[in-house]
C-alpha cells in the first residue's frame, strides 16, 4: 500500500513509543512525488486517529535510506482530541474519556521522569520514556483538534503539564482566537481540498488567512489521503490560502521560514542564507499557479531533479 496509508497503528489506543524513523522508507514512491513537487524536506510521521498515535520526524527527500535522509528523528507526539478518533480503535468513546486516558499517562510519565532523574533504580518502559522526554521539552505536543470546545481542551491539558504544543487542523480557530493567540502555541492548518466533516466540518479555506492575520504562527500541512492525491500537494493549498485572504507573500513565507521556525529547524532551511543547506525550488512562473511547472530542485547543495 501506499506510503501514507502506514500511519496509524489501531492495535492500541496509547502508543507514544512507535518511532516514525523505523517505518519510513526513503525509496517510497510517494517521497519522490513530493520532491518533483519542489518539496525539499517534510514534517511527516504517525497521523492522528489515536488519543496518542506515535512519533514524527523530520527528513529531507532526497537519500536512499533513512540515515541519509534524516533531519529530525523523533519531533513530535501525535494526539488526537474529540471524535476524529479512528472507528478502528474501540476505545475510548467519548471525549471525558480520552482526555481521562491521556491525563492518567501524563500523571504516569510524571512519576517515571521524577524516578528517572533520580539515582533510583527504574525498569525502562518505552512508552514512558517518549512522554518523559515530552514533559521534559525534548518532543513536542502535535495536537489534532478541530471543535471550539476541543481546542479550549487541549489548551486546559498543556496548561496541567507544561509540555510544548502544536495545535493542528483547528477548522473552529475562528470561535477561539483569541485564545489561541494568548497561549502562544503555532498552528498547522489542514487541507482545506480534503473532504471535510464531523469536527472539521467548519474548516475554511479562509483559516490560514485569519490565523496570519491574527498574529499566531501558523504553517500548511499536506493531506495523507492514497486515494486523493490532490491533497498531497502542499503548493495547492498554499495557492487557496493566497486567494482567500492570505496573500501569495504570506502563502510563501508559511511554506518556507515560517515552517522552518515552527519546527526549529531555521537555522538549516526557509530561506537562502550562508551557512545553510543549500535546498532550492525552481519554477518556470508563479509557484502557486495550477499551470506553473517545476524546472529544478536542489538539496543539500546537490541537483535531484
Amino acid at each position: 500500500q501506499d506510503h501514507d496509508q502506514d500511519q496509524l497503528e489501531t492495535s492500541s489506543a496509547i502508543q507514544p513509543e512507535l518511532r516514525a524513523i523505523d517505518a519510513y522508507n526513503a525509496r517510497e514512491k510517494l517521497v519522490h512525488y513530493l520532491r518533483d513537487n519542489g518539496i525539499t524536506t517534510v514534517h511527516t510521521g504517525h497521523g492522528p486517529g489515536a488519543p496518542i498515535s506515535g512519533q514524527t520526524m523530520i527528513v529531507k527527500t532526497a537519500g536512499e535510506t533513512v540515515d541519509e535522509s534524516v533531519v529530525v528523528p523523533a519531533k513530535m507526539l501525535a494526539f488526537t482530541l474529540g471524535s476524529n478518533l479512528s472507528r478502528a480503535i474501540s476505545k475510548p468513546g467519548t471525549r471525558s474519556k480520552g482526555i481521562a486516558m491521556l491525563r492518567q499517562e501524563l500523571i504516569k510519565a510524571q512519576d517515571y521522569l521524577e524516578k528517572r532523574n533520580s539515582e533510583e533504580d527504574y525498569s525502562k518502559d518505552l512508552g514512558m520514556e517518549a512522554l518523559a522526554d515530552l514533559l521534559e521539552g525534548k518532543l513536542t505536543a502535535l495536537v489534532t483538534v478541530h471543535k471550539a470546545n476541543d481546542i479550549m481542551t487541549a489548551l486546559r491539558l498543556q496548561e496541567e503539564f507544561g509540555f510544548p504544543m502544536v495545535l493542528d487542523g483547528v477548522a473552529e480557530s475562528y470561535l477561539v482566537m483569541d485564545e489561541i493567540k494568548e497561549s502562544g502555541f503555532p498552528v498547522i492548518v489542514h487541507p482545506t481540498m480534503i473532504r471535510t466533516g464531523g469536527d472539521a466540518k467548519n474548516a475554511s479555506m479562509e483559516t490560514a488567512g485569519k490565523l496570519y492575520e491574527a498574529g499566531i504562527p501558523v504553517a500548511f500541512q499536506s493531506g495523507f489521503e492514497g486515494y486523493v492525491p490532490k491533497t498531497r500537494v502542499v503548493l495547492f493549498e498554499a495557492g487557496v490560502a493566497a486567494a482567500n485572504g492570505l496573500g501569495k507573500e504570506n502563502a510563501l513565507k508559511m511554506l518556507t521560514i515560517d515552517a522552518a521556525r515552527l519546527l526549529n529547524i531555521h537555522d538549516r532551511v526557509g530561506s537562502l542564507e550562508a551557512g545553510k543547506d543549500a535546498d532550492i525550488a525552481m519554477f518556470d512562473g508563479d509557484p502557486l499557479e495550477y499551470v506553473t511547472n517545476i524546472t529544478g530542485v536542489i538539496i543539500n547543495g546537490e541537483k535531484v531533479k
